[in-house]
């Protein structure tokens, strides 16, 4: 069962929601839902047009993460089959239209069966370049990588492709329409939890940076193919060199 849409949720400390929903919904200019929840922990960034695929949730405790919510017909059936893959059910809620679940190295996901289906457009800045936040990468220690990759195929049923950029990552092909794409990364580190960060694609990573950097991020290191930083509360995520419509890297020049 492929999800027909994809999720990121941004997951914030109990003390850094409020800064960090300010941030984000800066960053993105995407409006802010209003809240929801039992105790209003809930809110969903609101892009200008197609349905929206950032959202944000305030912990009860634990530090600031991400997970993804794979939307699906039917979220009980969905889970069954995860735990066939090797996954880990946490909490049934399929009665409210969710099941909430740990992948096989211990990254949170959750089916639900909210809909959506239109994929919003990248932002055209003032400056002439354009960016969206269109990518979670999986961060995947290097014991777990090649079974937690195995997982994420099987589980989505998206072509899995090598990364011309490194050998440390691969990515799962994106379908036509789905807003979130997925690039798994194997870390240097041996053993741990998987975890994940947000990357952005722009066609002008130095302008973007600037337009980060402006609203409050800080930079943390600058590679070949893309840029590290931090949000206020540390939060770490990338600027890409990638096409925003399209998602994958420009080729390279040919003499």
């Amino acid at each position: 069962m492929s999800p027909f849409w994809i999720t990121a949720f941004l997951d914030f400390s109990a003390d850094g929601f409020d800064d960090g929903l300010r941030f984000w919904s800066a960053l993105t200019t995407y409006d802010v839902s209003p809240r929801r929840g039992k105790v209003g922990e809930f809110a969903t960034l609101v892009p200008r047009d197609g349905d929206a695929f950032l959202r944000v949730q305030r912990l009860r405790d634990g530090e600031d993460r991400i997970h993804l919510d794979l939307h699906v017909s039917d979220p009980r059936s969905a889970a069954d089959r995860a735990v066939g893959l090797g996954a880990t059910e946490v909490a049934d809620f399929a009665d409210d239209g969710y099941v909430v679940m740990r992948s096989p190295g211990g990254f949170e996901l959750c089916f639900v069966d909210h809909p959506a289906g239109v994929r919003p457009a990248p932002t055209a800045w003032p400056g002439g370049h354009s960016s969206l936040a269109d990518q979670v990468c999986i961060d995947i220690p290097a014991s777990s990588y090649d079974s937690e990759r195995a997982f994420w195929r099987d589980l989505t049923g998206w072509e899995q492709r090598e990364s011309s950029v490194s050998p440390e990552f691969s990515s799962l092909v994106r379908p036509e329409g789905q807003p979130v794409r997925l690039l798994l990364q194997r870390l240097g580190e041996q053993s741990g939890t998987v975890r994940a960060h947000l990357d952005w694609a722009t066609t002008d990573r130095p302008a973007e940076t600037d337009r980060h950097v402006a609203v409050g991020a800080t930079v943390q290191e600058v590679r070949e193919h893309w840029t590290v930083l931090t949000d206020p509360l540390g939060r770490r995520y990338c600027i890409t060199d990638r096409d925003p419509e399209t998602g994958v890297p420009p080729k390279p020049p040919t003499d």
